[in-house]
């Protein structure tokens, strides 16, 4: 299978700040779709702040992935639905810091969440 980056000519926004534009996958072997994981650990509780429920967030996509034999750097497309526009940019960070140098195609949306003690939600698509 090939998985590769795809650079949209012309007037549209560049690559960049941890996500690219589009991926295409040329037969894969395997792609597995993770449901909205949302800040709840796995004892039940929320952690607090922000920042906290991020990374649980994304502990819990890891252990979606794990299960399925897969890793965060198999993600080509991340959808993150932040509950207050205020959270964007330690969502970056966060982001950024766990899957380093990996960029998958990346969409933020602000909307209201579920349950009002979490702060956001991400899905996810990833491809080996």
């Amino acid at each position: 299978m090939i998985i590769r980056r795809v650079i949209v000519p012309g007037p549209a926004v560049p690559d960049g700040g941890g996500y690219v534009n589009s991926y295409e996958i040329h037969t894969p072997a395997r792609i597995v779709c993770v449901s909205g994981q949302i800040p709840v650990a796995p004892d039940g509780t929320v952690p607090d702040g922000f920042g906290s429920q991020c990374r649980q967030v994304w502990a819990n996509v890891a252990a979606a992935l794990a299960y399925h034999g897969m890793e965060l750097s198999n993600l080509v497309k991340v959808t993150t639905f932040l509950s207050d526009r205020a959270y964007r940019e330690e969502n970056s960070a966060v982001r950024q810091e766990v899957l380093g140098e990996h960029s998958p195609a990346l969409t933020v949306i602000i909307t209201g969440i579920y349950d009002d003690a979490w702060l956001l939600e991400i899905e996810a698509i990833a491809a080996r």
